[in-house]
């Protein structure tokens, strides 16, 4: 007897949607799981832990303003700052999404997802759109970071706004990820062996300087060290680049993600025609096949943004980069602007002339307090960086041999302001900075009283500025360029200076500059012109090596 009826192995259309469904439906629908999987992950302990904590620190950093080092931020700096702690939340979305598409499986409930109308690849679309709120609540955080940075009144330089998509785009990276590895690998252990394996591999990308740059900038943050902030035009980084290559990189991995997960089973798609949820026209996979040479072809696109990103990324500095940073290295002041504050002349790269200020504060208190010539010497303040290494350089510079000149750095606030309040005193006593790192006798009292007397905490301030944070003892007294060295002796004399009232102090050493500032004062001179018990050793400590 022939029969009219197709057999259901060729004429079966497994991933149709019922009959008069709309394409808005289906899209309501797929954004309606996605809306339920984002609570869900929120819900999960290490997504809800990792994302409060971030919230909370970074508004605890806007309502104390990140303390004294934090008031003089350097936006080029402030903007890179947002990046490495956001990895953290991007590695506890990466788990918990893993765990949430392996739900079904952990739970045997595969076997009903298959005659669902909602094709597999439309649960994964949803799974990959649960991961954007964290994305978004990172950026919100990070704008929230840099804005509270950017409005603080010591603010300088600019920020970048590829520099601040990176955070965000890494945290939507590492949640993609994490679909993909449940799609490829369905087993829990699959995101925590991945997890260490990438950390494995950024750990090798970025820990030696050295490798080679397009290397380094494979990983999804690329957290250069440095000491000293640099003008925004010396930093040389790729920032455009690499936020390019990391949504072509999101891109790809997303349309994988769908590749690996779009496709009924055929026993599923027999279910479905048995339950009469799907017509039998046409062949088997027709409409998914469909999709799938558009995810293809996204996926094409999405590999072409990503090489191109990484091309972009990978040159390293380049001639003029390298000759821009030896000049302002070597010869800053081709460089600077120049601006004068009473009697001296704050000489600085464009993008801290606003912060002359600060710096003539500073030499007007130390200079009151000096006597002779010295209280009336015309200085030049000059902004000094070692940017020939790039952002790893050691910010040690070397004394200048100018006559009044002072060096000072890009950074400001904290321990810096009585640093370079040592590096004016110095200047002011021995006449220049190659000379002020000579010295070993007497003077070094009167170098570490002059910076230390008008702070509003000397004997912390004397703390700050010792290595070793002790107000006894012998030390090494940081400077903007060469440290000071002071002896147990010294250190005796200047605690005792500082703990007295300074209008005495101010009395006796204009009236014995001279004598004070001379080379080979000792320091049990010093001790008694400032009416100062001598303490004892301190001759044979003031002797200098030859």
């Amino acid at each position: 007897m022939s029969s009219t009826v197709s057999s259901p192995r060729t004429n079966v259309l497994p991933t149709s949607a019922p009959t008069g469904e709309s394409p808005r439906r289906r899209l309501r629908a797929v954004l309606a799981l996605a809306r339920f999987e984002a609570h869900e992950l929120l819900l999960q302990i290490p997504v809800f832990v990792v994302l409060c904590a971030y919230v909370a620190s970074t508004g605890w950093e806007l309502w104390t303003g990140g303390g004294e080092d934090g008031a003089y931020p350097v936006l080029q700096d402030a903007d890179r700052a947002t990046q490495p702690v956001p990895l953290i939340l991007g590695v506890a979305v990466l788990v918990c999404v893993n765990r949430a598409v392996l739900r079904s499986r952990r739970r045997g409930t595969d076997r009903h997802f298959d005659v669902l109308v909602m094709e597999p690849w439309r649960r994964t679309v949803a799974h990959l759109l649960s991961v954007v709120p964290f994305a978004l609540a990172t950026a919100l955080v990070v704008a929230a970071q840099f804005a509270g940075a950017a409005l603080r009144p010591g603010a300088l330089g600019t920020g970048s706004f590829f520099e601040l998509a990176v955070a965000p785009l890494a945290v939507l990276l590492f949640g993609v990820l994490g679909v993909l590895i449940a799609r490829l690998i369905p087993s829990a252990f699959g995101a925590p062996l991945f997890v260490v394996g990438i950390y494995v591999a950024v750990a090798m990308l970025t820990s030696n300087p050295e490798d080679p740059h397009w290397l380094r900038w494979l990983a999804p943050v690329v957290d250069e060290g440095q000491s000293e902030p640099l003008p925004s035009d010396l930093l040389g980084r790729p920032a455009a680049w690499h936020a390019l290559y990391l949504v072509g990189l999101i891109a790809l991995v997303s349309c994988a993600a769908v590749l690996r997960g779009g496709r009924r089973t055929l026993p599923a798609a027999l279910g479905l025609a048995r339950a009469g949820r799907t017509p039998v026209t046409g062949p088997v996979e027709g409409p998914v096949e469909g999709r799938m040479r558009l995810v293809k072809a996204v996926a094409l696109g999405a590999a072409v943004l990503t090489l191109a990103g990484a091309v972009g990324q990978s040159p390293g500095d380049s001639p003029a980069l390298l000759a821009a940073r030896k000049q302002a290295s070597v010869a800053p002041e081709k460089d600077h602007t120049c601006v004068p504050h009473g009697r001296s002349t704050y000489c600085a790269f464009p993008e801290w002339t606003g912060r002359t200020e600060d710096w003539a504060a500073v030499v007007r208190r130390v200079q009151s307090l000096a006597g002779g010539a010295a209280g009336g010497t015309k200085l030049t303040v000059r902004q000094r960086i070692d940017a020939r290494y790039g952002l790893s350089a050691s910010s040690s510079l070397e004394p200048s041999g100018t006559h009044g000149q002072v060096t000072v750095g890009t950074l400001w606030g904290g321990n810096r302001v009585p640093e370079f309040s040592i590096g004016v005193a110095s200047v002011l006593v021995a006449g220049d900075e190659e000379a002020a790192a000579a010295m070993c006798d007497g003077r070094v009292v009167t170098v570490m009283w002059l910076a230390l007397a008008t702070t509003s905490d000397p004997m912390a301030s004397l703390r700050d500025v010792r290595i070793d944070d002790s107000v006894s003892g012998s030390a090494v007294v940081l400077a903007p360029t060469e440290p000071l060295a002071m002896t147990a002796a010294q250190t005796t004399v200047v605690r005792e200076l500082l703990q007295r009232p300074r209008y005495g102090v101010t009395a006796k050493v204009k009236a014995h500059w001279t004598e004070l500032t001379a080379p080979k004062t000792s320091t049990a001179r010093a001790a008694e012109l400032l009416d100062v018990p001598v303490p004892r050793g301190s001759e044979k400590e003031d002797k200098c090596e030859e």
